[in-house]
């Protein structure tokens, strides 16, 4: 427990460090943003790979159950994607500013999506310290999402003060983002502890969660802006640099 406990921590402290800079730089540049986002593709790419899915295919003679656990997880991603509460009553913003201009609605699903996938992405990490054989699997994968959250919490920043929220109102959403993903991690844990048959799923899940948010979303954000190339060689050094840390720990 004291190494979630840990781990939880400094999620939450790489996603307020996100926050801070995201007030002190209102616009990161494309060409950056791409690379590091890459970068972080490519840590949860491998972590979700190494250590999730693998260790959860080792831990059961069933094969078919951390296959099902990878397409769950995704699915799961997929149908909460579609989950979006009201969006002026979170953010302060009139209603008819919603109506009336087309780019808010589209920042503020932006926000919401990764508000929305802190949850499983918490539990992606707190699940994986229940596989005690395997638990620097469960620091890589949360290694790879503390990086992630940095950028993260900039890119939730900004777009909402130029949208002229308060500082106020867009700190507390950054807390409350935080908060999802904290109890994630303790739900993922004790979700994982439940049982030995349970955990495989569980790891499974969470790597089938990690693979759709880097596929579905990471991928084409940082190739969407010409700076592909940048993005795609940092994405392999961020694989490559988990794999190194596979074999030397």
């Amino acid at each position: 427990m004291e190494q979630v406990i840990i781990c939880a921590t400094g999620l939450s402290i790489a996603t307020l460090i996100g926050a801070v800079l995201g007030f002190c730089i209102k616009a990161l540049p494309h060409k950056w943003n791409d690379t590091v986002m890459g970068f972080c593709a490519g840590v949860m790419l491998s972590a979700s790979v190494l250590g999730l899915i693998v260790p959860s295919m080792d831990m059961t003679q069933h094969i078919w159950l951390p296959f099902l656990g990878v397409l769950t997880g995704a699915v799961f991603l997929n149908f909460i994607d579609f989950v979006t509460p009201h969006l002026h009553k979170i953010t302060g913003l009139e209603l008819e500013q919603h109506s009336n201009n087309s780019s808010i609605d589209k920042v503020l699903l932006f926000v919401l999506a990764i508000a929305i996938h802190k949850l499983p992405e918490g539990m992606a990490t707190g699940v994986g310290f229940n596989n005690t054989e395997n638990i620097h699997g469960a620091w890589s994968v949360a290694f790879g999402i503390a990086l992630q959250n940095i950028p993260e919490g900039m890119v939730v920043i900004s777009p909402l003060l130029l949208l002229g929220v308060s500082k106020t109102r867009t700190f507390l959403i950054s807390v409350v983002i935080c908060i999802l993903e904290l109890i994630g991690v303790f739900l993922g844990y004790f979700l994982g502890s439940i049982s030995m048959y349970f955990l495989p799923f569980m790891l499974s899940f969470a790597g089938g969660a990690m693979l759709y948010v880097v596929s579905d979303e990471m991928i084409p954000e940082t190739h969407a802006h010409g700076y592909q190339k940048q993005a795609t060689f940092a994405l392999l050094i961020g694989f490559m640099i988990v794999i190194i840390m596979e074999k030397i720990v």
